[in-house]
């Protein structure tokens, strides 16, 4: 693993920005990391716990997934995201369907009505009770124009730690029902919340340089300072390992003249090949 983890730094060590990871090789159970325990902007990826959160709520009754939910008007203005913003307003979904919304497209029409639903400080409560200390939400979804040299307590923040133990402990719920448990959900609902990270439709970060038709269930981010994933990558239908990266202060040109979101891609999908080349073999 020290091997694999030399050869990530030094794709990370040729950007001029931060990058982040958090390696867990689930053959083995090994793990490598490069400031894994630092609070990163988490943008999107927060969706995750989220979607977790909602779950535990309709695990324990207070929601359901048939439910009908408006998506209103008001939920469609300043927002960046998804495709309910383009809806018309007023349309219903099933709940299950703003969970799927909120994640494969990173719709975030759905997202307000999820976090509403849920209520005001449910966020971080959930996810101080199953462990997740370095993970922080803050609003409902981060402001429109806000600068890039913005604080990290500015949006909501995480660990590329706390997202791939957050990931095994859904992987570990699909199967035991302890462990679904810890995350205050039944095994048949980690399964559903699995299945839909596997749909997501936003592949240009750790799939990106994959095999094609790689399963990756996977959630990205897209934030004011970089971009970011973590997912579970399958070797076929094997869970190979967990990867969470995310890069952090970067420009929006690169000295090339090329975007800085195009070497944020590159520099994830690069780095997730790596430990797919060193890992399958």
């Amino acid at each position: 693993m020290q091997q694999l983890k030399a050869r990530m730094d030094a794709i990370c060590d040729e950007q001029p920005f931060r990058t982040r990871y958090f390696l867990r090789d689930l053959t083995t159970g090994q793990e490598i990391d490069r400031e894994g325990s630092v609070e990163t902007p988490s943008a999107s990826v927060r969706k995750i716990s989220i979607m977790m959160a909602a779950l535990a709520a309709v695990h324990a009754g207070k929601l359901r997934l048939d439910q009908p939910v408006t998506l209103e008007a008001r939920l469609q203005k300043d927002v960046a995201s998804g495709t309910y913003r383009y809806m018309t307003p007023d349309c219903v979904i099933p709940f299950r369907d703003v969970l799927v919304n909120m994640i494969i497209t990173s719709d975030n029409v759905c997202t307000q009505a999820v976090l509403e639903r849920l209520g005001p400080g449910a966020m971080d409560e959930y996810c101080q009770a199953i462990g997740m200390v370095g993970t922080r939400h803050r609003g409902l979804i981060p402001p429109l124009g806000i600068g890039w040299d913005h604080p990290v307590e500015a949006t909501a923040s995480t660990t590329q730690a706390d997202q791939v133990n957050l990931l095994h402990a859904i992987l570990k719920g699909t199967t035991e029902e302890a462990a679904a448990a810890r995350l205050h959900c039944s095994t048949a609902l980690c399964q559903l919340g699995l299945q839909i990270l596997s749909w997501q439709l936003l592949r240009n970060l750790i799939p990106n340089l994959l095999p094609f038709g790689t399963k990756v269930a996977h959630k990205t981010g897209r934030g004011r300072r970089g971009r970011m994933d973590a997912g579970i990558v399958y070797d076929g239908d094997r869970p190979l390992f967990i990867l969470a990266a995310a890069t952090d202060w970067v420009p929006d040109t690169m000295p090339d003249g090329l975007p800085g979101f195009a070497a944020s891609f590159s520099t994830i999908g690069r780095i997730a090949r790596a430990a797919w080349d060193e890992l399958r073999a």
